[in-house]
């Protein structure tokens, strides 16, 4: 078994309105994403899958969030943008790109800080 992972990051602002602390008021975060893939062959050109590729499909999505308010998004209306909630809106947004490839999405990663985040696997 392969594992592939690629990293990228994205600033936003955010807020928590149901916590009840600092959070709750507006703040930002340059937040990091890694998303990470299995695969369980390697192809002819030695690869299992390109990593070019896995890092455009996260950008796309990653596009959508960059420099935004993330409570003002449609992805985060019925639910708060935690990091719990962006893992797994990402997951939704990245599956779909690897369904007619020899990986399989297994896992992404957010990171609000450099000692804080969460990883959400299916």
């Amino acid at each position: 078994m392969y594992q592939l992972f690629v990293e990228e990051h994205f600033d936003a602002a955010h807020y928590l309105p149901e916590y009840h602390g600092k959070c709750e008021r507006l703040h930002g975060h340059s937040f990091k994403v890694v998303i990470r893939a299995e695969g369980l062959t390697v192809g002819n050109d030695g690869m299992a899958y390109d990593f070019a590729e896995m890092k455009r499909h996260l950008r796309e999505a990653l596009n959508q969030v960059d420099h935004t308010c993330l409570n003002e998004l449609e992805q985060f209306a019925a639910r708060p943008p935690s990091s719990e909630n962006i893992a797994s809106w990402l997951y939704g947004e990245l599956g779909p790109h690897f369904d007619e490839t020899p990986l399989r999405l297994t896992a992404v990663e957010v990171w609000e800080s450099p000692t804080a985040g969460v990883v959400y696997t299916p």
